[in-house]
């Protein structure tokens, strides 16, 4: 069990935004962007240079791999309306057993945006004002699929440092509860606090309990109430030029601090930033090996499916440590 440190005095609360504040932030962001948006890198990932990549590999120590996934759900709960099927499609109930060869065969199916399986969103994902990330027309995706920024950008993968902030661990407690959000601050206290550095080329994993507390007290409806960042926050990774984002939770707080706006972070993220973000992992077993081992870097594989034309993916992003 992961020890916590005894709370430090409690800051105030992130406070809400107008809807032209926000404008005015996500101008700025878009404005700032990591330049490179048309290469067969575009976005944040101009960040992760072979370089880089080759140095992440070099400082794995252990040899060990960490799942950063949760299992697939196909229960329906509160926060899964709609859950992923499985069924079996092979062998047959009456089929009779015997000598000789058959084949066991299942069939899958999943809500991939949904508020409880781990995935991985692509570029196309999020369309604001019209426009899809480093201004392509929000016409680019139809019913047929996505014709630009889609999944087949990180067909190759994504691979490179990742750290691990924990921000519960920072506050001293257990999980963040729904609604609280995390700021700039908090993000920068926690990688001080870690001794630890999150830099150019970096994936940032945020840590705020969601999985852990879902586990401990069971599911609920999160579109109402989930912790996440402060649409604020964003300006660390933002001035620290990470490569991707992920958390346990979806990265944005409910419900939204914005008026008007209800994913504020997955705007600023994926459509001002150009940032794959990475959806309800399980970063719990991550978080204890860290804290044991007291490094909260390592070498991150994120492998989605090849799905050419799609908005995102199911994901199972492996830590080696």
């Amino acid at each position: 069990m992961t020890s916590y440190p005894h709370p430090s005095p409690g800051t105030p609360e992130p406070p809400a935004m107008s809807e032209a504040a926000f404008r005015e932030l996500y101008r700025r962001m878009r404005d700032e962007r990591v330049p490179g948006g048309t290469g067969d890198r575009p976005g944040a990932l101009a960040e992760l240079t072979p370089e880089r990549v080759a140095a992440a590999a070099a400082e794995v120590r252990l040899g060990r791999s960490v799942s950063l996934a949760a299992p697939v759900e196909t229960r329906p709960g509160p926060d899964s309306p709609e859950p992923a099927t499985h069924r079996m499609t092979a062998p047959a109930r009456r089929e009779p057993d015997g000598y000789g060869l058959r084949f066991a065969r299942d069939r899958f199916a999943m809500n991939v945006h949904g508020d409880v399986d781990s995935h991985l969103d692509a570029l196309c994902h999020v369309i604001f004002d019209g426009e899809l990330y480093g201004g392509v027309p929000a016409s680019t995706v139809t019913p047929d699929g996505a014709d630009a920024l889609t999944l087949d950008l990180v067909r190759d993968g994504i691979v490179g440092r990742g750290v691990l902030l924990d921000v519960p661990r920072l506050k001293g407690v257990r999980w963040l509860e729904p609604g609280d959000a995390v700021t700039a601050g908090d993000l920068a206290a926690a990688e001080a606090a870690q001794r630890t550095t999150v830099g150019p080329g970096d994936l940032l994993f945020v840590r705020v309990g969601h999985r852990l507390r879902r586990r401990t007290l069971g599911p609920w409806d999160v579109t109402g109430a989930r912790a996440g960042l402060h649409p604020t926050a964003m300006r660390f990774p933002a001035e620290r030029r990470v490569a991707a984002l992920g958390s346990d939770g979806n990265s944005d707080t409910a419900p939204s601090p914005v008026a008007g706006v209800a994913f504020p972070v997955h705007v600023l993220a994926v459509n001002a930033l150009g940032l794959h973000l990475m959806d309800y992992l399980d970063l719990e077993e991550l978080a204890a090996e860290c804290a044991r081992q007291d490094r909260w870097h390592f070498l991150c594989v994120v492998a989605p499916l090849r799905l050419p034309s799609a908005t995102g993916s199911p994901v199972n992003p492996i830590a080696v440590l």
